[in-house]
């Protein structure tokens, strides 16, 4: 008997997720994390009022939510004054990757990325056979100019830019990518990821306008809004992109309580700002808890920090190691000079005093050698 026949670029590709999640690990170790710091979470949570959404909208989970996500769809055009067609909603900012990906990229089309950048995003384009270049950061931070001078090289059909920063928390002024954008070539979509723009100064979001052909963003309910559960995200582009969309997505992809809790959150801002001032509490302590032990904080426009280790990336490595051994899960960046650091996500105070604790033990085994749990 064969087996399935898979496709000649299904049999090329790595069988890989782009993250090891935190479930894996603790799986792994035989044991429950501590803090769970690692995955960019929201600890603090969603609003109480999409939980309670989420809770009556179980009731009525026998039926496939709205295919349109009309409801949902017409209160994000309210809140960025914009039409709801310029809005797609997909599965969280992941899946609507997944979607772009499938709807510009084909086998040898030229993609540009940051080295060392979200690698989901590169995930989907290998996944349609598209070639990826990438640039390197300028310091810790994307460097739009160089990227669009890649696409430009390269012709390219996709360029990917995250503002704020995964993983390093940099940030642009959205005016200076708007400027930056004068240089994208000719069919060139930029994909502007602001799944962390609620986290960020004020004038961080690019101020462009909804029917701009250049130009893709996209947004999410996972990071301040606190449902990374729910995978809930959306997009803003042309009326004609956003209807392409409806050529190839998941129509029931998105789930009744998801949209419900989703629908809920926006209404709640409120919430939101308290959310955005404990973001900005925890942000200042895991600042306080490195500099505390000799190392630095870099300045962070998220709901994570970056750490500099202040050696190389097996250093860094080994500091992780041991914090995860002991119970405190985070990540950190994959290419050099990035992962010289370490990424904390915003946790509660007990997760933070966790930290506190473990990082000089971290800092001693990977100073020895050792791997001190």
């Amino acid at each position: 008997m064969t087996g399935p026949r898979y496709t000649s670029l299904t049999q090329t590709l790595p069988a890989t997720v782009p993250f090891v999640g935190p479930e894996t690990q603790e799986r792994q170790r035989g044991a429950p994390f501590s803090a769970r710091l690692g995955a960019n979470e929201n600890v603090f949570g969603p609003s109480p009022r999409a939980i309670e959404a989420m809770r009556e909208a179980n009731a009525e989970i026998w039926m496939y939510g709205d295919p349109e996500n009309h409801d949902l769809r017409n209160a994000l055009a309210d809140h960025h004054g914009i039409a709801p067609q310029n809005i797609v909603v997909g599965e969280g900012i992941d899946g609507l990757l997944g979607y772009l990906s499938r709807l510009i990229v084909e086998p040898g089309d030229a993609v540009v990325t940051s080295d060392g950048a979200y690698p989901t995003f590169d995930y989907h384009v290998a996944g349609y056979g598209g070639v990826l270049h990438k640039v390197p950061y300028a310091g810790d931070h994307e460097d739009p100019q160089a990227l669009f001078a890649k696409a430009a090289e390269v012709d390219a059909k996709l360029v990917y830019l995250a503002n704020p920063d995964n993983p390093m928390g940099s940030w642009h002024s959205g005016a200076d990518i708007v400027a930056a954008m004068d240089a994208l070539p000719e069919g060139c979509l930029l994909v502007l990821d602001e799944a962390y723009v609620e986290c960020a100064p004020e004038g961080t979001a690019a101020p462009v306008r909804a029917d701009d052909p250049r130009v893709i963003r996209m947004r999410t309910f996972s990071k301040a809004y606190g449902m990374a559960g729910a995978r809930v995200g959306y997009a803003i582009g042309t009326p004609e992109l956003i209807l392409a969309f409806n050529k190839i997505r998941n129509h029931f992809g998105m789930n009744r309580a998801a949209q419900a809790g989703a629908l809920a959150a926006l209404a709640d801002q409120a919430w939101l700002t308290e959310v955005q001032h404990r973001i900005e509490t925890a942000r200042h302590r895991i600042g306080e808890i490195a500099r505390e032990n000799g190392l630095i904080a870099l300045p962070s426009a998220t709901n994570f920090v970056a750490i500099d280790c202040g050696e190389d990336g097996e250093f860094a490595k080994a500091v992780l190691a041991s914090l995860v051994a002991q119970g405190i899960f985070v990540r950190m960046p994959f290419v050099a000079p990035q992962n010289r650091c370490i990424r904390i996500s915003c946790g509660t105070e007990d997760d933070l005093t966790a930290l506190s604790r473990a990082l000089p033990i971290a800092l001693q085994a990977a100073r020895s050698g050792g791997s001190a749990g």
